[in-house]
């Protein structure tokens, strides 16, 4: 980020100055980038920064994953503010990542405007633009450590808390909105959508849709070679989820690879453009609640690692912690970001 210059309130009703006053030819050149205010008691210092139209920087960072070239990939621009919804649609697409998210405004104190575009669509949540936007404004804008970072998005809200090592954020953790249960479905009816057998599925539990600011059908199978096993039939996944508000099935099992953690999953959602996701926090969100709610692991709090992406070569770890306090589901998505590469649109 550019340096910072101050416009200044002198007095209680003076004028604005300019701090440094070599700045105008600096905004005509448009050498200075980005933009945040801050308040100091009567004293209000507008720390200013003009989008430079030349150029816009983003980032790219692997989320839900302790390695580079694994995980859930996103794009980040960090000073979009002049761009309409049609350019950042257009970006998603070119970009083609599963969502792209795109800084328009705000700052620290009221939280940074945020909004995301899948390749197809913008959305109001999801799970791993939401943790990864936070680390490149805490590693880009903050330039610090800093607990807590909000983001403004469209279903609201939403913060999230980082916990560093040795400086460096090691695990974010995102507050989701309280989970909402919506239909259930006939687990007959998902079978010939997944080509699987009935035998698959876990009958004790329903297959349900669930939303925690992004709706998902949640299907509970019994085993990992089920889950691996699934072919996805695009044209009846469509008419199953026509009269749900979900475009996305999120389908899971209490097997591992790894013995340290307790559920793999899957999630499609090729009416969003994504045939298939990597990691996807917002359903990992839902699935916190489900667990909680139908009391899968015979309990009302639950702390659980699921595994995503491996079929994809993408692997990713995502950590859910959940617990029902009356009556209401608090939930919480955690995993670790990594960066992978910077640049400029041009």
């Amino acid at each position: 980020m550019a340096k910072l210059t101050q416009f200044r309130r002198v007095g209680a009703s003076g004028g604005w100055g300019l701090n440094p006053p070599n700045l105008l030819p600096k905004l005509i050149a448009g050498r200075v980038t980005g933009w945040c205010f801050c308040h100091n008691g009567e004293l209000v210092s507008f720390i200013a920064c003009f989008l430079n139209m030349a150029s816009l920087p983003f980032y790219l960072v692997d989320v839900f994953s302790e390695t580079k070239y694994a995980g859930n990939q996103l794009a980040v621009l960090t000073q979009a503010g002049a761009l309409s919804a049609a350019q950042m649609q257009q970006i998603a697409k070119e970009l083609n990542f599963s969502e792209t998210t795109f800084i328009v405004g705000g700052g620290d104190r009221s939280g940074y405007d945020v909004r995301i575009f899948t390749p197809a669509q913008e959305l109001p949540f999801a799970g791993h633009p939401t943790l990864g936007t936070a680390f490149v404004i805490q590693q880009v804008l903050c330039g610090q450590p800093v607990e807590r970072v909000v983001l403004n998005l469209a279903v609201g809200q939403v913060p999230v808390t980082i916990a560093y090592q040795q400086q460096r954020p090691e695990v974010l953790w995102m507050e989701q909105p309280a989970p909402v249960f919506g239909p259930t479905v006939a687990a007959a009816a998902i079978a010939p959508v997944l080509s699987l057998e009935l035998e698959a599925f876990d009958l004790r539990f329903p297959v349900q849709e669930v939303s925690t600011g992004v709706p998902f059908l949640l299907v509970p199978l019994k085993t990992l070679s089920a889950l691996q096993r699934i072919r996805v039939n695009a044209e009846r996944l469509a008419q199953v989820l026509a009269p749900l508000a979900a475009q996305g099935i999120f389908v899971f099992c209490p097997e591992t690879r790894d013995r340290d953690r307790q559920f793999s999953a899957r999630m499609f959602a090729p009416l969003l453009g994504i045939a298939e996701d990597p990691a996807t926090g917002s359903a990992n969100g839902c699935l916190a609640g489900y667990l909680v709610r139908h009391r899968y692991c015979q309990t009302g709090a639950i702390a659980v690692q699921v595994e995503q992406g491996h079929e994809m070569g993408r692997p990713s770890l995502l950590r859910l912690k959940a617990e029902e306090r009356d009556g209401a589901i608090a939930v919480q998505v955690g995993g670790q970001v990594v960066l992978v590469a910077k640049g400029d649109f041009i």
